[in-house]
């Protein structure tokens, strides 16, 4: 945290709520940095000489005549490579026994990247799981979160993607993780030997709620850091959105603003742009791309927080449940990306698109007759074709658990539609069928 030689220190509060307080002051700025009788604070609102400090330990037992000492400057980083395999708390001071890092102090939620400077997004970025790769390619500079119940093993799902994810660097932005959560990513990260290129940020639930605020500043601080200074890949991952967007509306609510849809603050869309505007693709090479978990309120997608983040983001993966298999799987019907063309047939073999739409379109005539089922109605043989089909499907290229190459997961397919189906039921272009429908 930057400090100054010289600190502005005052002694009278005009208000106290539950998160923040109010005093006259002079100079003071947006985002500034101060200690409130001791506890750390930040400027949230400015209005002449009168500015007011979220204090993020909470106001409970802070008189009107505590000490305010600003620090003259917002939160700040220290960057370096120094970064690699460490664990970070909401301030960017060390988890983990380590030693501070030494390096150069870099404010944190500063604008994002000018958009002359951004390139198209166009390379691909493979993770293992099928129901990303084959059906929802990622491309590097993207935004995309995943929808997930509470239930889902989202994090489980989230630290698979970094430790397969062909990219230079992680960052796991953590916010209200469980303890348990938080020892499950340290644990997989050690485990998997895999640390030396992860940088972790983690606010846990004993930790005070608005500390989250602070955790995707520091992630894509330090995501800039090695994408922008280092030209690497950077792939970040920010989990639960949900939970910094609760955050948000703690201290709105405190602030006695007028709560917006869903008891989220008026300023929610420009509050979760600031953070996924920050994924780019840069002329040097460098990329930042950002996978976000929301979780879902009994799956409600019209909520504020999914909501607002669907117009924000280039897609979204979402996660359920799937009654036949038992397995939890990539939704092919709800999820997409919307730049995996500018990656599929290009970077990826020439069949891509064609499996893709196949093995989905496929999938659907197996719920239009699953519906028929349930209806009472009778099946044809193409209908129970499609039903057996849908669950090797689900098992073999939906589920999470399936870790394998884009290669293998197009000859997957090709395999799935000569096992229930002829050439022409598939809809494939005959010269892709010639090509690479299996021999028996």
């Amino acid at each position: 945290m930057a400090t100054k030689a010289y600190q502005k220190i005052y002694t009278h509060l005009e208000a106290i709520t539950k998160a923040t307080v109010s005093l006259k002051a002079s100079g003071a700025s947006n985002d500034e940095l101060a200690t409130v009788a001791g506890r750390l604070a930040q400027v949230v609102k400015t209005k002449g000489e009168l500015v007011t400090l979220q204090v993020f330990a909470g106001t409970e037992g802070i008189p009107t005549d505590a000490e305010v000492t600003f620090f003259g400057a917002p939160p700040t980083l220290k960057v370096s490579e120094q970064l690699s395999g460490r664990f970070f708390n909401a301030y960017g001071s060390p988890i983990d026994g380590g030693p501070e890092v030494e390096g150069e102090e870099r404010q944190v939620g500063g604008p994002s990247v000018n958009p002359y400077k951004r390139m198209q997004p166009d390379q691909l970025i493979p993770t293992g799981i099928a129901g990303i790769d084959l059906n929802n390619t990622l491309v590097s500079g993207q935004k995309i979160p995943f929808f997930a119940d509470p239930d889902q093993p989202y994090n489980q799902v989230m630290a698979d993607v970094a430790l397969r994810a062909d990219v230079d660097k992680i960052i796991l932005g953590g916010m209200g993780l469980s303890n348990d959560d938080y020892l499950f990513f340290r644990h997989a990260f050690e485990n998997a030997g895999a640390l030396d290129k992860i940088v972790s940020f983690v606010n846990t639930t004993e930790e005070p709620p608005v500390e989250r605020l602070l955790i995707p500043d520091m992630a894509l601080a330090a995501a800039e850091y090695f994408a922008v200074d280092k030209n690497e890949k950077v792939l970040v991952l920010l989990t639960d959105m949900t939970l910094y967007a609760d955050a948000l509306s703690i201290v709105s609510n405190r602030m006695d603003q007028i709560p917006s849809k869903d008891s989220m603050p008026g300023s929610l869309y420009s509050d979760l742009a600031k953070i996924y505007e920050k994924a780019v693709q840069l002329p040097s090479g460098g990329s930042i791309t950002i996978i976000a978990v929301t979780t879902l309120n009994d799956g409600d997608i019209t909520h504020a927080i999914p909501d607002n983040t669907g117009y924000i983001t280039e897609g979204q993966l979402f996660l359920r449940a799937d009654s036949d298999t038992g397995k939890v799987i990539v939704d092919p019907f709800r999820s997409l990306s919307r730049l995996k063309q500018h990656v599929q047939g290009k970077q990826t073999r020439e069949d891509h698109s064609q499996v893709m739409n196949a093995g989905v379109r496929l999938y659907a005539d197996a719920q239009n007759a699953k519906t028929k089922l349930e209806n009472g109605f009778d099946l044809s043989d193409y209908d129970m074709r499609c039903l057996d089909y849908a669950k090797d499907y689900a098992t073999r290229l939906l589920s999470i658990d399936v870790n394998i190459k884009i290669e293998e997961m197009l000859n997957t397919g090709w395999e799935l539609f000569a096992k229930y189906f002829s050439p022409a039921e598939t809809g494939i272009k005959q010269a892709l069928i010639e090509k690479y429908w299996p021999s028996r």
